[in-house]
């Protein structure tokens, strides 16, 4: 159990990873606090151009590997294309699975239709979303899923798996959620292929500013820092031997790494004494607040 090392406080991305943390690590739930991930949406903007429907692009911009679910891409793509003539893929990355998508192309002729683009620089993620209309996820585990929120900084409407954290990102209308199947994937693309006339990239953008903001995490994330800093520990002394027991070589590398840590904390607390500690606002998903604060003011609007 991590108990047994003094853990302080703990930092997950999404409520789902809390409860797995909790539940795997023996760590009392008071000391995990859910900090989701941002998106840098001043980078990540949808095209100034609305693109026309009379062709639909579905971007996939992932590791091509089992965990990121690229099997399952191999079966939905294929079916996809068959069900939507007007339907074209876009594939950014690289890995041990791209041979198997490389071959589906191949298998059913559609190399006019599904576009292999290797792996996409970060920089240039950006210029790839923004050429298409929906985001396909295929992942078979994710805790949270950064990819998804600059999608939808981009204007793109989700579809992903129902796997981990991902159900807590978007809004209901923001992303078509499935289970980690061909047929329901499929079903999922089917639904969001019918909701894209009611999509705006620039209202969706400007919502997720509101949802994620870095200065929000950065404030979140420094409250369970002092928090941790406030925290009565284990005096160090005590607390070595327990890392020599890790084993003969490791347990003396843990210890020389917690002399060093030590030493920076002591010297940090030195130039820079901690202030007051706030409560760690740990709500819900940030969309349904959001949500709930936009009816509160419709509601005082019509009352005024």
């Amino acid at each position: 159990m991590l108990e047994q090392w003094d853990i302080d406080q703990a930092i997950c991305v999404s409520h789902t990873s809390k409860e797995n943390t909790v539940l795997r690590s023996g760590i009392s739930p008071e000391k995990v606090f859910m900090v989701p991930n941002a998106v840098d949406t001043a980078m990540f903007t949808p095209s100034p151009k609305r693109l026309s429907c009379d062709e639909i692009v579905i971007v996939v911009i992932s590791r091509l590997v089992y965990r990121k679910g690229a099997d399952l891409l191999v079966e939905v793509i294929p079916e996809v294309c068959r069900l939507f003539p007007k339907v074209r893929f876009i594939i950014g990355g690289d890995g041990p699975k791209r041979v198997r998508l490389e071959e589906m192309r191949e298998k059913f002729s559609l190399q006019d239709r599904v576009e292999m683009l290797g792996a996409v620089p970060h920089a240039q993620v950006r210029s790839v979303l923004i050429s298409g209309h929906i985001f396909l996820n295929s992942s078979l585990t994710e805790a949270f899923c950064i990819a998804i929120l600059e999608a939808a900084s981009c204007g793109l409407l989700t579809v992903s798996t129902r796997v981990g954290g991902v159900p807590e990102v978007l809004p209901d209308d923001m992303i078509v959620l499935a289970e980690p199947a061909p047929e329901d994937m499929v079903r999922a693309v089917k639904k969001a292929i019918d909701m894209l006339p009611g999509i705006d990239p620039q209202v969706m953008h400007l919502r997720m500013k509101k949802l994620y903001s870095w200065d929000d995490v950065a404030k979140r994330t420094e409250i369970v820092y002092d928090r941790a800093m406030q925290s009565s520990t284990t005096n160090l002394l005590d607390r070595l031997p327990r890392y020599l027991t890790c084993g003969s070589w490791a347990g003396k590398l843990f210890c020389i790494v917690m002399i060093i840590n030590y030493l920076l904390w002591r010297l940090l607390e030195f130039l820079q004494p901690a202030e007051g500690i706030e409560e760690v606002p740990d709500i819900g998903p940030l969309h349904a607040q959001l949500d709930s604060r936009d009816n509160l003011c419709e509601a005082e609007e019509k009352r005024i």
